[in-house]
């Protein structure tokens, strides 16, 4: 079984001498999550050893059979079984992680700059794009999904010019590249705490501190779960939310998608080349996916490989020792409920805009943060000024309508437009 020794960039300078541990991490060709594992600990200047399973039948064993768990990445520190990215996230978050690591003596530095842009989606990247060439150098710090929702895109078919078979994870890597040429700074860290009472803004990130004189949110959106607790019992074990991470563990197996958005198309068509067979369940007997989506989904409907199930919802999700085994589903126009039986559940019924770091600072509107505050708006550039002169809101965080990248990308350049006519007018630039 290939064990592939990563080749970690060297540790921060705050970080050097720190103890090294063994770290192990079951990964695959196609993992978003995977991914984001191993930039928070490189970031943390910590070497891995990695197992990608994607074509080894036993590697792919041996992780179910020690994690427990279908779902990628699964991490193991010193023996240890972490579980995956979101665990691994949740430990950082508690500074648990730094402990089991050796780090808990570890500071970070002290970082300035006129324009701290939080979130590296295509609105922060964008952001940092147009800020560098307006003269700033601007610092992005990337969050805990760095590169946001695209990443977990597998297809990207409506980026303006994008060659055909552009990958979400591509495209985030085209347009962080991009960035770091125009002069920007990408840093690998989690804000945890924004001060918009003082001149400039401190941020508190898990492993620095910021100092700017703007800020521009662009911390995206999460998937949304259904809420059952049944749910949450199965997750890796069953439930998922990524179709590109954890589909290979249904090949020939039978799955369901829920939502009727262009997430939930788009999973049960990746899925489709996968598993035997896909349901797709909607409460409702419309989709509001794309039209193009819609004409694949029913391409494939009538060739049998997914069945639409309109009008249900998921009431409970059923399993045993081994995982899901099946779903209770509630008909929404009558009130009657069957099992439907299923190796594997993907959950795609939209997402959350990530506000909670400013849900006692920003004015917001059904959880999205509201913009176009300051005074005459439109003509002193300001349709993404939020209700704190000198922070703006660009992306998915403060868009409830159109949630596409090109919309992201467009708001970041009109933030970082906004924040630098900002500087100029308060005489900070």
């Amino acid at each position: 079984m290939p064990h592939i020794t990563s080749g970690s960039p060297p540790p921060p300078a705050h970080m050097k001498g720190a103890a090294m541990t063994d770290i192990l991490i079951y990964t695959r060709d196609v993992c978003p999550y995977c991914n984001r594992a191993k930039a928070l600990l490189s970031a943390k200047g910590q070497t891995y050893r990695e197992i990608n399973v994607t074509h080894d039948a036993a590697a792919k064993a041996e992780m179910i059979e020690r994690s427990g768990r279908r779902t990628m990445p699964q991490i193991f520190i010193d023996g240890d079984h972490v579980g995956g990215f979101d665990d691994l996230s949740a430990e950082d978050a508690s500074g648990a992680l730094d402990t089991r690591l050796g780090l808990e003596d570890a500071k970070g530095e002290d970082l300035a700059s006129s324009i701290v842009i939080i979130g590296s989606g295509p609105a922060g990247l964008s952001a940092a794009i147009y800020a560098a060439r307006a003269g700033h150098t601007p610092i992005v710090v990337t969050g805990d999904e760095a590169g946001g929702q695209l990443t977990t895109t597998t297809e990207v078919e409506n980026w303006p010019g994008g060659p055909e078979g552009l990958q979400g994870q591509d495209l985030i890597d085209q347009l962080t590249a991009h960035a770091e040429r125009a002069g920007a700074k990408i840093v690998t860290d989690t804000i945890t705490a924004v001060d918009s009472s003082r001149r400039p803004f401190i941020l508190t990130g898990r492993r620095n501190r910021y100092h700017a004189d703007s800020v521009i949110v662009a911390t995206g959106a999460t998937a949304r779960y259904l809420g059952l607790d049944s749910e949450a019992t199965y997750l890796g074990r069953g439930v998922s939310a990524c179709a590109t991470c954890d589909g290979f563990f249904f090949k020939d197996q039978t799955v369901a998608v829920v939502g009727g958005g262009n997430s939930a198309v788009e999973e049960a068509l990746y899925l489709t080349s996968i598993a035997r067979h896909v349901t797709l369940i909607h409460r409702r007997d419309t989709l509001k996916a794309e039209r193009v989506l819609q004409d694949r989904l029913f391409e494939k409907a009538e060739a049998g490989d997914v069945t639409l199930l309109w009008h249900h919802e998921v009431g409970d999700v059923l399993g045993d020792a081994d995982g899901v085994t099946g779903l209770e589903l509630r008909d929404a126009r009558t009130g009657e409920t069957h099992i439907l039986p299923v190796d594997g559940l993907f959950v795609a019924i939209g997402h959350d805009p990530n506000t909670a770091l400013f849900k006692d600072t920003l004015e917001m509107t059904g959880g999205y943060i509201t913009t176009g505050h300051a005074t005459e708006a439109k003509r002193d550039g300001a349709a993404t000024q939020t209700s704190v002169p000198g922070i703006f809101a660009a992306g998915d965080v403060s868009d409830p309508v159109y949630m596409q990248a090109i919309t992201s990308s467009a708001l970041g350049a009109m933030a970082a437009l906004d924040a630098d006519k900002y500087l100029t007018r308060e005489g900070l630039s």
